[in-house]
């Protein structure tokens, strides 16, 4: 059960909210800022994608359970919505069957195609 209570935090301009590889166990919503999904090249980051206000990002992970395929650090400070692994599986054990089945499928092929296999 949840509280009910939204968790947000704070971060600064190029603050990480999560590495590439860790664990997930939430994902976010921009409320404020900008978030760049980046990845790890040699000694530097390459941005992959941003993020803007109302977007969301990490969902992935809770999909799968699998590590962060990427990092995420903010490109403009601001103020991100966390929504916690357990809001998270309570809002998808109330999608029907075929709706969770086909965001796996979604995520496990991004996944591949992330990594180049086929």
């Amino acid at each position: 059960m949840t509280s009910g209570l939204i968790d947000r935090q704070t971060i600064a301009a190029g603050s990480f909210v999560f590495r590439e590889g860790e664990p997930a166990n939430c994902a976010y919503i921009v409320q404020s800022g900008e978030i760049e999904i980046v990845k790890q090249a040699d000694q530097d980051f390459v941005v992959i994608a941003t993020i803007p206000a109302g977007g969301i990002f990490g969902e992935m992970a809770l999909i799968d359970d699998a590590p962060r395929m990427a990092g995420a650090r903010m490109g403009v400070g601001g103020t991100l919505i966390v929504v916690n692994r357990n809001t998270f599986e309570t809002k998808m054990a109330g999608c029907d069957p075929f709706v969770r089945t086909l965001l796996k499928i979604f995520v496990d092929t991004i996944r591949r195609l992330q990594s180049g296999d086929k």
